[in-house]
């Protein structure tokens, strides 16, 4: 007998599923149903130059503007180009959202770099890695206006996502599409 009653509230549950979906407005079904387009905002502190990019449309990512972004985040130091990884520019949105905002402007200070480029730094410096994930494409120095270098950290640790370096004298956040870990700089 109780078998028979399960059943039938089953089956009275999924018909007022039915019946409550059924009387939605078009619109909401739209909203539920609709992909987001992703985009960012970068300004590259080095160039001076500015981008507003809607890179995804909430289906799959968009060629020209991936050519636009690769640009902006070029080695400055000569001008070459490369394919960044795109897991990347994803994080970057996820890392926004994750501090409450939308399409904040991402100050960049370094993102690809060439292996020359990266030798040259790394003679100065110790601290420039000598397989740095910057050279593979994947990897972005950054800052936000109006928050704290520890905040955005943190933030980023929270993501569980890649490789975090903390720089407070430099004043930049490193992120990285690698395996998960964290470091701190000068």
């Amino acid at each position: 007998m109780e078998q028979i009653d399960n059943s039938r509230r089953r089956w009275l549950s999924l018909g007022g599923i039915v019946l409550g979906a059924s009387l939605l407005p078009a619109s909401v079904e739209a909203k539920l149903s609709t992909p987001k387009p992703i985009s960012l905002r970068f300004h590259n502190i080095n160039t001076g130059e500015h981008l507003q990019s809607k890179f995804h449309n909430g289906r799959r990512f968009i060629s020209s503007e991936l050519i636009k972004l690769n640009y902006i985040l070029r080695d400055r130091r000569t001008n070459r180009i490369r394919k960044m990884d795109t897991n990347l520019f994803l994080k970057l949105d996820k890392l926004q959202k994750s501090l409450g905002f939308r399409n904040a402007e991402v100050k960049i200070i370094c993102g690809y770099r060439t292996a020359r480029t990266n030798a040259k730094m790394r003679r100065r410096s110790r601290q420039v890695a000598l397989r740095s994930y910057h050279i593979k494409g994947q990897a972005i120095d950054l800052r936000f206006s109006g928050v704290s270098l520890s905040h955005l950290r943190n933030t980023a640790m929270n993501l569980h996502d890649g490789g975090v370096g903390y720089y407070p004298r430099s004043n930049f956040v490193h992120v990285d599409t690698g395996p998960v870990r964290t470091w701190r700089g000068s």
